[in-house]
């Protein structure tokens, strides 16, 4: 199994750290990729869009003609998992808490509308056990930094965590949006769900 983790900006290094740490644990054959240009999709089965800053993120892509080949590949079936930044790059509608619905390069490939920066800017960045049935009784701790929220869904999304009553973790078939950051804890649950989540597609 090859995952790939967009390095563009943002926690990239984390994701491939939590990658490994799963792919060992589980005893599972895999290797963590970073895709950097078009090429480096070819091959990979699922791929991780990190947080960082939704809009440098998508500008950088487009400049280097990986936004477009990247939304193809997704829309063909590759798993994929975008979290924070790259949650907001799946919606295919992208609200601002401050300057209302905005345009900005995205993959426009999740039936999902999102709010940036929903719980604040970095000053207002918290902590919070949430409750993820899909990963177990277990609560997961949900590290929000100038964090989304998936304010509307369609009914083929499912939504897998709330918090204030918005959604902050929602699955569409082979694609994954997480408010929060997993790469940023101990626990390698959502990691592992998008490992599982790919090797049963497969």
């Amino acid at each position: 199994m090859r995952i790939g983790v967009l390095g563009l900006q943002g926690g990239v290094a984390e994701h491939i750290y939590m990658l490994r740490k799963v792919f060992n644990e589980a005893n599972i054959g895999g290797e963590a990729i970073l895709v950097t240009k078009p090429s480096g999709l070819k091959d990979i089965d699922g791929i991780i869009i990190p947080g960082g800053e939704s809009t440098t993120i998508g500008k950088i892509a487009l400049k280097i003609g990986l936004l477009d080949e990247l939304k193809e590949y997704i829309l063909n079936g590759l798993p994929s998992m975008g979290v924070c930044a790259g949650a907001i790059m799946m919606a295919k509608k992208i609200l601002d808490r401050v300057l209302g619905e905005v345009s900005q390069p995205s993959l426009n490939v999740m039936d999902i509308e999102v709010v940036r920066n929903y719980f604040g800017r970095q000053r207002e960045s918290f902590e919070i056990d949430l409750n993820i049935p899909v990963l177990g009784s277990k609560p997961f701790r949900g590290v929000f930094i100038r964090a989304p929220a998936i304010t509307g869904v369609s009914n083929n999304v499912e939504a897998l965590a709330y918090l204030d009553k918005v959604v902050v973790f929602a699955r569409q078939d082979h694609m994954l949006a997480v408010a929060f950051h997993p790469e940023l804890t101990n626990d390698v649950r959502v990691h592992r769900y998008f490992i599982n989540l790919i090797r049963r597609l497969y």
